[in-house]
């Protein structure tokens, strides 16, 4: 299993720079442009930040971009929500993230959850925005459904992706504030299950680490990396379109291949956070 993962296009409603003067949409083109080569890919994951402000535009321009990259490859592509995403607008363009779902859940809430099969494969995506939030949780609801879900195998095993991390760098001023705050109703969750690998996005970097003896993922940013060698307590966001390749199923695996977009402006500063700016969105999120 070989699956394309994305994360963080973040594209607003018209095709033109956002307020730091990136256009999301030439780093999602140039990000895909750069990817034109890539074969034997079976999936294709977008965890979250779709939209920076909730447009429909947006939505079906992402749905447009990807789904011609990945229609050569015959790849199905799985989408979650992230903080700035907004469901309406998602449900209308994306409906439940999956194009053909075998299950959906759809909470009281406006939760959407769903569940596919590639190659015998179960993809599993959940919904983990708070309205208004940074950071993000999952619901009783999708838990409880989840591990409905989790109760019967799949053939090879469960990819599980959503948008909040529920792991965190501690050298980071944001990530152990901003992740997934319930990340032990999660692991409880998946303990003992099929869950081979849990995808997500959000801090813009890569990074790895556990839960529940499960390898979770989390892939940089398309729109623009985090970049942590600014002093403790303050962050600096640096241009440059990043993707991941994750296969599974073999000897070696899970194996993580992180991929740069050759942009001439790649690291110039997009903007940066002193430390009152950064306690002050830490407090907001308290």
């Amino acid at each position: 299993m070989r699956i394309l993962h994305l994360s963080d296009t973040h594209l607003e409603k018209t095709d033109a720079p956002n307020k730091y003067g990136v256009n999301a949409t030439e780093s999602l083109r140039l990000m895909l442009a750069e990817l034109r080569h890539l074969r034997g890919v079976d999936a294709i994951v977008v965890t979250g930040d779709i939209a920076d402000g909730g447009a429909v535009e947006a939505y079906a321009a992402v749905k447009e971009l990807v789904g011609d990259f990945a229609r050569p490859l015959g790849a199905p592509v799985f989408y979650t929500t992230g903080n700035h995403d907004e469901r309406v607008a998602f449900g209308k363009v994306l409906g439940s993230g999956h194009a053909e779902p075998e299950l959906v859940l759809e909470s009281g809430a406006g939760e959407r959850a769903a569940v596919s099969t590639v190659g015998g494969w179960r993809f599993v995506t959940l919904d983990s925005l708070v309205p208004g939030k940074v950071h993000g949780r999952v619901s009783a609801a999708q838990l409880d459904w989840l591990k409905d879900v989790l109760g019967t195998p799949a053939e090879r095993g469960t990819v599980l992706a959503l948008h909040h991390p529920p792991i965190a760098l501690g050298i980071s001023a944001t990530q152990p504030v901003f992740g997934l705050r319930n990340p032990g109703d999660l692991a409880t969750a998946i303990r003992g299950s099929d869950v081979r690998l849990v995808l997500t996005g959000h801090y813009h970097l890569q990074l790895f680490g556990f839960l529940a003896a499960v390898p979770v993922w989390v892939t940089p940013g398309v729109v623009s990396r985090v970049d942590l060698t600014t002093a403790p307590g303050t962050e600096r966001v640096v241009r440059g379109a990043s993707a991941s390749l994750v296969e599974l199923g073999g000897a070696d695996g899970p194996l993580f291949h992180t991929f740069h977009a050759r942009d001439p402006h790649a690291h110039e500063p997009v903007y940066e956070l002193d430390e009152g700016q950064v306690r002050a969105m830490v407090e907001r999120e308290a």
